[in-house]
């Protein structure tokens, strides 16, 4: 079967004397400008000529001059294809014309942070990723079969964008246990991971130009982003060894972002007498906190600090998850726990954004957690991400203790360590990248100067046996 080919071509009328030169006028100009690309098949002369309605002479003499400049090539028993062309050849400039059109913040969009890269590193210590290599990924297919085969003789019809109630119940389970909240289904909304609650409480909180959003400085990026995209006037505040600092937030903020778990990228857990009042500042000023719980499920050692949804008393805190961590990133699920007077608000703002989860993805991940195999997951992920944890401590005291100070913290899947001595962390994580170590500096994680000298080293990607080799090769390149 031929290619299915939608170039428009327009002739002049049968009889003309230009049919010839207007055809591969206008082939030509496509295979310039990227609308037939490269590699793709041309459709065989005898077919395009009954298509266009022309001689077969008039489409093999076109064939034969765009072959003989190059734009295609023949090949024996197989038919003619595109070309490769020098990309953009033929291209007019139209960045000054569509500059223009685009909206302010996205005419110079931010750039995709590392851990959405496809890199490749010798040793990969790159924040934000998990070994998926001991998911049970039989388990999961087995699931997924049996949510399948149930969806299959379910009638066709579009789900409630608030998410599948089996799984709003199964997260309100699962965070009961692990992190003593109490939330009823009715009170998850279940999003497309982390990132798109971000959004959805950006669209429902933000009134451009005039709401107030603090942020952690230095703190995640995506979250900081999404809340500046939306139009919201964006504090940075600084964050210390008990996390964000209360007192430096400005009255007029409405809607205040923490990590509070552990605090990203610096690995601190918030306070108890800090978390107190920051939840006093919401009450006082009628503020919003949204709990980005990261890294919350892997927590090494220490007594686990109640969540600011747990001591809130006032219904001004959404506390947001998602399982990129504890399970896989291309699930790309997550939740918000909502406050009753926010929940139809947020609720159409996700079905405005796209209606609706992937149910079968949905289905599965509700029999994954109320069968077990979360918690049973986590359990055994804690102990190797701990493992790890402890490997990379005693490589960096072994190798860089003039030159490294690893920063506390009993939780997450990354540590951070400030620098030594003078030594200027951004330009080594660029020479660690060029020599195959995939690591970031901290202050690409920050607004306001100065930020944080020094570096963050995730262990989800790394196995603990080559940890000791990548940080002896790192001082090595530090010295």
């Amino acid at each position: 079967m031929g290619p299915i080919f939608e170039l428009a071509i327009d002739l002049p009328p049968r009889g003309s004397r230009e049919r010839l030169r207007a055809l591969h006028r206008q082939l030509r100009a496509a295979i310039l400008e990227g609308r037939l690309q490269a590699g793709m098949r041309l459709p065989a002369t005898r077919e395009l000529a009954a298509l266009l309605g022309v001689s077969r002479n008039t489409v093999v003499a076109a064939y034969d001059r765009l072959l003989s400049e190059g734009y295609i090539a023949v090949r024996q028993g197989a038919g003619s294809y595109v070309a490769e062309v020098p990309r953009g050849l033929g291209r007019s400039d139209k960045s000054r014309m569509t500059d223009t059109r685009l909206g302010p913040f996205w005419r110079h969009p931010p750039p995709l942070p590392m851990a959405a890269l496809q890199a490749s590193y010798r040793f990969d210590f790159r924040v934000g990723l998990p070994d998926q290599s001991a998911f049970p990924f039989p388990v999961w297919r087995r699931l997924s079969a049996r949510a399948l085969r149930t969806l299959s003789r379910a009638p066709s019809a579009y789900a409630h964008p608030q998410g599948q109630v089996s799984l709003r119940e199964a997260i309100a389970a699962h965070i009961s246990f692990v992190r003593a909240i109490s939330a009823r289904a009715d009170d998850i909304v279940i999003t497309a991971g982390a990132q798109q609650a971000f959004e959805l409480l950006a669209r429902i909180l933000v009134t451009p130009g005039q709401t107030t959003v603090a942020v952690e400085d230095p703190g995640y990026p995506p979250m900081r982003t999404v809340f500046a995209a939306a139009g919201a006037s964006l504090v940075a505040v600084p964050v210390d060894a008990e996390g964000l600092i209360v007192d430096r937030l400005p009255p007029s903020t409405r809607v205040i972002c923490v990590t509070p778990s552990h605090q990203f990228p610096l690995g601190h857990a918030m306070s108890l007498s800090r978390r107190a009042a920051l939840l006093a500042f919401a009450r006082t000023h009628e503020a919003i906190v949204i709990e980005d719980d990261y890294d919350g499920e892997f927590r090494y050692a220490g007594q686990a600090r109640d969540a600011l949804q747990t001591l809130d008393g006032a219904g001004s805190v959404f506390y947001v998850g998602s399982f990129s961590k504890s399970l896989f990133p291309a699930l790309r699920l997550g939740f918000v726990v909502t406050p009753t007077w926010a929940r139809s608000a947020l609720v159409a703002a996700k079905q405005l954004s796209d209606w609706h989860g992937p149910i079968l993805a949905q289905d599965t991940l509700a029999a994954f957690i109320a069968e077990g195999h979360l918690a049973r997951h986590i359990r055994k992920m804690r102990k190797v991400y701990e493992e790890r944890r402890i490997s990379l401590i005693e490589a960096i005291e072994r190798h860089c203790q003039d030159l490294l100070e690893p920063i506390p913290g009993d939780a997450g899947l990354h540590l951070s360590a400030m620098a030594r001595g003078g030594l200027q962390a951004t330009d080594w994580a660029a020479k660690a990248g060029e020599a195959g170590i995939g690591l970031l500096a901290l202050d690409r994680f920050g607004v306001a100067r100065p930020q944080p000298n020094g570096l963050a080293f995730g262990f989800g990607l790394i196995q603990s046996d080559r940890i000791e080799a990548a940080i002896g090769q790192l001082a090595g390149l530090m010295r």
